[in-house]
């Protein structure tokens, strides 16, 4: 055992000794094990006490540490009692155990048990190991959540990943065995296949890698040779070539004396593993593709709404993460068993997402032809002129002062042809070098090579000393809105020096194009060496505070670079050498900020008049990017901002330029910026390369619906009411596109002004005469958008709800609805969305949170609008009752904030202004739990219907009065009359028959009644004299007969009194006849009275009892719902 000590301690061990020391090691205790221990000759201890310390000593661990104890105690003591003790504890130890030596550690323990127990302790320990390698149950894993389900499987690799291995060893030392000669590799070859098998989710593939790590050799026949040890220059997919190919030239025969697993079971072992190792690549190529198209989505959305929302992100992390995952463990499985990789698209190598970082776009730009956007040049026309539309100087100087001479014209002919033959040159030149920048540029992209970062120029800024010719002293510039100061006066002319210094003091007040093409032209008449020397020094030394003047200094020097091109030359170089000296300096952040924002703004500035050179300026863009941390990204985002939209854009640097925004955006991905930097990178590249988004397309509408919006948007005020009242009578309400757009602008309060929403609810009322159907769908649509704002409660409608609210009160005011449709609202605001119409302190709620206040603010805008109202009779009492719950609802949402509480206390005080508000939930609570009891007692008891007919009767006063009040309020001075008479449809006064209706009714059906068949017509003339009787007597004989029935003989049950009508000449007269009570005529007679005396008590009761029915039902819901019942224990 310890022979392999010496070995490994060597330097030059290599892992085919490793591996021949191994087997040696297996090879020995598998002979030591076949052997089995005869009995013991000593005396064995059998004390509970060793053996309990024993089992005790194995739960921990039976690695190295307790290895040589539990070994000395096999061997010492009787073990006979407690073998499936040991053998429980022996799998626990097991998985206890983490290095090679460990596991090794446990093989022998294990070992020595079997050679003492064989029959009782190998065959328990082994049913115990291969219950812990089960696999996992399926339907169980999928009533987890996916977080518990992740954290049960990733328990179980780890708790199976020793016992495997301890497994696969005892397979090899013989105590697993297949057969009574065979060993025990077709046992760990089933095992593994029912785990990868069950596996649909790649779980269990460390196990695979951990088995293969450790038992390629013994199991499949791996040899793990030198030359096939992975480099980190290798290829993927290059490795099994070169081995196959060393194979075929160097074959390494194995001997099978030597090895511990049969042959036949090695080649089926090696053809599963290849096989699982195809399907894993083939679900890596699945799992690639999908985080590709993933991220090709999330490239469109940023592009659309401009931010990636939380849910996609998060589920776009959560499949990075799995593809990480599964490409590690391939790439292992492909190392560990010699095969190649799948061949990934180049587009697909792994790379964080650009967008969802925050930070770019640019993620997608190798997987997809990725084209920028088509726009022009400039953002708009007026930067187009300031920037191309330059004036020509020779429309305003003499040739001659611009140095050009009319007499040479053939020569600036040829000149300009040899010109032309020299810029197509260096024109093919110069592509030949994009092409090969290009190319570069795309490599360094494939790479990512964010550490290579080239050397600065060596350049050194020289002092451009310029002496003048004159010696004339260079004005410093002023500041702005400084007046240049008046020329002194003098008796001779100024010469060209003092113009010059003249011109030169006026450029920092030319802020125009006026003023500074006025001083190109006059610069150009003061041309000369000397001055140009002096107006590139001034323009080199332009104010740092003074960012506005390089836009117009950068027009003047590409006036005059047309014709005086070392202007340009000297400008430019000046700049390129400011820019080399502020690389070098990069480490001077603060005191050289302002000098690099005026250097980076002139460069762009300078490269939209094409007065800097391409080929420079994306050297620049370049040198900053290959250092792309501190100044270098601010000074990214300057070019970006000021010159990377023209790049992108022109046809000579656009190919060159999108690489290097391509470049840019994976750099900016790959590396860590803080929050600013960022901001920086995301605004300038925006600002350079825009999304493409279509232009908001107006709503087409017709002239009739903008003349229906106008009248309610725009003329609709208190004075105008009428007019629009009758302007919209006047419509076709039976044009389908009429009435859709009424019934919008009558639906949407929140569209016009708050203070006018009572005026829409007077014309709804105004017009409800006329078009009643219209109201009804009005009022459904205004309760239906309650409705939704309470299920969807948004944020972003909050304005739309208060309108509503403030529209529903005002609607019941102007009579359009009943109180029960506002008590109704009110109720559901307080407890829609809670768990059984409970809300309670701290209860959590989807759509009406603890921290969510604005349902409060609902409540009290219909209060304010319409709780004035409720002040008498049943409706004062509902209104009490709800503003006792409304409170025990304002208590569960804790501490108001100050603008709320003010609005609930004003409200209150308006309604109710002597209400004593409850301090604390607990009073509230038994408050409204006295209010429920006490109802639930009346509806059970039931109250008088003279009581309820009260009731109604005052609440029929209430009606009228408060139509009498809304009369008087709704009906101002300055308000004239409507012309047009009105129309009522339907009143109080009118409903039901006339007297005279029921009179002639009456005639009509006893006539039917008395021509009916002979054979009921004994019955109906009886019922018709009864229907007579009840009906056609004149008022006067049915006053006498009533008051002869209330009289004394009425009490007589013997007779029956009956009244004969005679007619003599124009007159009616009438004669009373006794009848016997117990005549058939009597008897119908009365059964008849009795009948119909009922059914007007039934209907009077019916009608009387309306109000205190609704109420019950109310209650009766409400029990049946579990209402909202709270008691406290005192």
């Amino acid at each position: 055992m310890e022979s392999t000590n010496g070995i490994a301690s060597g330097p030059q061990f290599t892992k085919e000794d490793e591996e021949v020391a191994r087997r040696m090691k297996r090879m020995k205790l598998k002979e030591l094990n076949a052997e089995l221990q005869g009995d013991h000759v000593k005396a064995l201890d059998s004390s509970l006490k060793r053996h309990t310390a024993l089992i005790k000593r194995m739960r921990q661990s039976i690695g190295s540490d307790n290895r040589d104890q539990i070994l000395k105690d096999v061997d010492s003591l009787s073990l006979e009692k407690y073998i499936e003790e040991i053998a429980s504890a022996a799998v626990e130890g097991v998985g206890r155990c983490k290095t090679e030596k460990d596991i090794w550690s446990a093989t022998e323990v294990i070992s020595a048990f079997h050679r003492r127990f064989p029959g009782s302790f190998t065959p328990t320990v082994v049913s115990h190991l291969a219950s812990t390698l089960a696999a996992p149950s399926r339907s169980a894993l999928a009533s987890l959540a996916p977080e518990q389900r992740d954290k049960e499987e990733s328990a179980r690799v780890a708790r199976q990943r020793p016992v495997l291995r301890v497994c696969s060893e005892l397979a090899l030392v013989g105590l697993i065995r297949d057969a009574p000669k065979r060993s025990g590799g077709e046992w760990i070859m089933k095992t593994l296949k029912e785990l990868l098998s069950n596996d649909p989710s790649l779980t269990s593939l460390p196990l695979l890698t951990t088995f293969l790590k450790y038992f390629s050799r013994p199991y499949m026949g791996l040899t793990p040779s030198a030359a096939k040890q992975i480099s980190s220059a290798s290829e993927p997919g290059s490795l099994s070539s070169s081995v196959e190919k060393e194979e075929s030239t160097h074959p390494q025969p194995l001997n099978e004396d030597h090895e511990l697993v049969e042959k036949d079971i090695r080649d089926r072992f090696k053809r599963m593993c290849e096989g699982y190792f195809d399907s894993v690549s083939k679900k890596l190529l699945v799992e690639h593709n999908r985080l590709q198209e993933q991220d090709r989505r999330n490239h469109e959305a940023y592009i659309r709404s401009g931010e990636i929302f939380e849910d996609r992100q998060q589920a776009y992390e959560k499949m990075t993460k799995g593809y990480e995952k599964l490409l590690t463990g391939c790439q292992t499985i492909s190392d560990l068993l010699y095969l190649p990789m799948p061949s990934l698209p180049t587009a697909a190598q792994k790379n964080e997402s650009v967008l969802l970082l925050s930070a770019s776009s640019g993620g997608q730009l190798d997987s997809e032809d990725t084209s920028f956007p088509t726009g022009g040049k400039w953002e708009d026309e007026e930067e187009r002129r300031f920037y191309e539309d330059l004036q020509d100087l020779r429309d305003f100087v003499p040739k001659s002062v611009l140095g050009l001479d009319n007499n040479d014209k053939k020569g600036e002919q040829s000149k300009e042809e040899m010109a032309t033959v020299d810029q197509a040159a260096k024109e093919r030149e110069r592509k030949e070098v994009e092409q090969a920048e290009i190319q570069m540029l795309e490599k360094e992209i494939e790479g990512l090579g964010l550490n290579g970062v080239d050397k600065m120029p060596n350049g050194t800024i020289e002092s451009t000393n310029v002496e003048d010719e004159e010696n004339a002293p260079t004005p410093t510039a002023s500041p702005p809105g400084t007046p240049t100061p008046p020329a002194t006066p003098t008796l001779t002319a100024p010469g060209p020096s003092q113009l010059l210094t003249a011109l030169l003091t006026r450029l920092p007040d030319a802020t125009n194009r006026t003023l500074i093409d006025q001083a190109a032209v006059d610069f150009a008449f003061l041309n000369s060496k000397a001055a140009r020397k002096r107006l590139v020094k001034f323009l080199g030394q332009a104010p740092k505070n003074r960012i506005d003047l390089l836009p117009h200094y950068g027009r003047l020097i590409a006036t005059l670079n047309k014709y005086m091109a070392d202007i340009g030359s000297d400008i430019v170089a000046i700049l390129d050498e400011e820019f080399r000296y502020l690389q070098k300096k990069k480490n001077v952040v603060n005191e050289l900020a302002e000098t690099r924002l005026k250097n980076m703004t002139f460069i762009a500035v300078l490269t939209k008049f094409r007065v800097f050179p391409s080929h420079l300026i994306l050297h620049i863009f370049k040198v900053c990017l290959d250092n792309f941390s501190g100044v270098n990204v601010d000074n990214v985002a300057l070019l970006l901002e000021g010159c990377g939209r023209f790049l992108l854009r022109s046809e000579d640097t656009g190919a060159r330029f999108k690489t290097m925004i391509e470049l840019m955006r994976r750099k900016q991905s790959m590396q860590h910026f803080d929050q600013r930097q960022l901001l920086l990178l995301e605004n300038a590249y925006y600002q350079c390369n825009p999304p493409e988004r279509s232009p908001l397309e107006e709503k087409q509408r017709s002239p009739m619906v903008l003349f229906i919006r106008h009248l309610i948007y725009d003329v609709l005020v208190k004075k105008t009411i009428d007019k629009v009242l009758r302007l919209i009578r006047k419509l076709d309400w039976d044009n389908e596109e009429t009435s859709h757009a009424l019934h919008n602008v009558f639906t949407k309060p929140w569209k016009v002004k708050y203070s006018s929403v009572n005026l829409l609810a007077m014309l709804t009322y105004d017009l409800q005469r006329y078009h009643p159907a219209f109201a009804v769908a009005v009022v459904d649509q205004v309760l239906e958008d309650i409705r939704r704002g309470l299920e969807q409660n948004v944020y972003k409608t909050n304005q739309r709800r208060i309108a509503t609210m403030k529209y529903l009160g005002e609607l019941y005011i102007y009579r359009l609805i009943g109180s029960s449709i506002i008590f109704d609202t009110l109720w559901s605001m307080v407890t829609f969305g809670h768990p059984e119409g409970r809300p309670l302190p701290g209860q959590p709620c989807p759509i009406d949170a603890p921290d969510d206040f604005f349902r409060i603010r609902l409540v009290c805008t219909l209060l304010d609008t319409c709780g004035m109202c409720f002040d008498r009779g049943t409706q004062k009492k509902k209104l009490d009752n709800f503003l006792t719950f409304f409170q025990l609802y304002t208590l569960c949402k804790g501490l108001l904030p100050m603008d709320v509480e003010f609005m609930l206390s004003d409200s209150l005080e308006a309604v109710r202004p002597q209400l004593v508000r409850f301090k604390t939930f607990e009073e509230a609570a038994f408050a409204v739990d006295d209010i429920i009891t006490a109802v639930i007692s009346q509806s059970a008891e039931g109250e008088d219907s003279g009581e309820d007919s009260g009731d109604e009767h005052d609440r029929r006063e209430e009606d009228e009065d408060e139509d009498e009040a809304f009369g008087d309020e709704e009906a101002p001075h300055d308000r004239p009359a409507s012309p047009d008479a009105p129309v009522v449809l339907s009143t109080n006064d009118t409903l039901g028959p006339s007297e005279e209706a029921e009179t002639e009714f009456a005639k009509e059906l006893a006539k039917m009644v008395s021509d009916s068949s002979s054979d009921s017509r004994k019955v109906d003339k009886r019922t018709a004299l009864a229907l007579w009787d009840t009906s056609a007597l004149p008022g006067s004989i049915r006053k006498k007969r009533t008051d002869d029935a209330d009289g004394p003989d009425s009490d007589q049950e013997e007779i029956m009194k009956f009244t004969l009508i005679s007619k003599k000449g124009g007159k009616t007269q009438s004669r009373q006849l006794p009848i016997p009570a117990t005549s058939a005529l009597a008897v119908h007679t009365r059964s008849a009275q009795l009948q119909d005396k009922v059914e007007q008590q039934h209907l009077k009761q019916f009608v009387l009892d309306y109000e205190q029915r609704e109420e019950i039902e109310e209650i009766k819901a409400l029990e049946r719902s579990k209402g909202i019942r709270i008691r406290f224990a005192t």
